[in-house]
């Protein structure tokens, strides 16, 4: 799957915008990059949320080859 990163999780993994991962479901394709970006990227996975395709997602939310999963931390701001 395709593995997009957005805010403070592009920037823990280097500015990587996306980046291909194996996986059949969200958690392995997440723990697989947090494996890859290390723990301050893995640190920040707690407080994201995790998308498929447009949809909220969880762990448990099954995935091929050419779905998208985005990352997004949450927003702050005033």
């Amino acid at each position: 799957a395709t593995l997009r990163l957005f805010a403070s999780v592009r920037e823990a993994a280097g500015g990587e915008r996306s980046v291909t991962i194996a996986g059949e479901t969200v958690g392995q394709v997440v723990d697989a990059a947090c494996e890859k970006f290390g723990d301050h990227f893995a640190a920040l996975i707690p407080t994201c949320k995790t998308w498929v395709n447009g949809e909220p997602a969880d762990r448990n939310t099954a995935i091929g080859d050419t779905d998208e999963v985005a990352i997004l931390p949450p927003v702050s701001g005033g």
